[in-house]
């Protein structure tokens, strides 16, 4: 009993990583998108992101789909890459200068807690968990493991 549920804990344990980033990340996009794309796209301009309308839409649409692939467990490697570019260009372009912390509670006041800018912790463990799910695969119901088995069966009847 020991051994086996050791050996189903690893495949199990990345379900929840693979859930809570691919509904960040998603969460994240829809956000922009909510808000007026032209905000982030006038926020990039301000941070002198080249080629900020193009650079914005490709956030947009990699947060979102990327989210999806990740949620999904489908084209988990690839899907890493642009998200990760993106945690990293945040982090160093906007989070890096408030330090570590991405909780900063400044004030309680009758409007509710007033909150100080964001560093890069959020970004770091994004980054973690996507690492995570690239070295250790997708885990349990994921699309990845699908198209590998239809992979491996179709090689079987060669």
């Amino acid at each position: 009993m020991k051994g086996s549920r050791a050996a189903l804990l690893p495949s199990w344990s990345v379900l929840p990583l693979r859930l809570v980033i691919g509904y960040g990340f998603i969460a994240h996009g829809y956000a922009k998108v909510m808000n007026g794309p032209e905000r982030f796209i006038a926020t990039l301009n301000a941070l002198h992101v080249p080629a900020p309308s193009i650079m914005g839409w490709l956030t947009i649409v990699f947060e979102l789909l990327g989210g999806v692939a990740i949620l999904a467990g489908a084209f988990v490697t690839l899907a890493s890459i642009p998200l990760a570019i993106i945690l990293l260009v945040a982090m160093f372009t906007v989070h890096l200068p408030y330090g570590f912390s991405s909780i900063k509670l400044r004030a309680v006041t009758a409007a509710g807690p007033q909150f100080g800018p964001p560093g890069y912790e959020t970004d770091l463990l994004y980054l973690a968990c996507l690492a995570t799910l690239v070295v250790s695969g997708p885990g349990p119901l994921a699309v990845d493991n699908r198209v590998g088995q239809r992979m491996d069966d179709r090689a079987q009847h060669r």
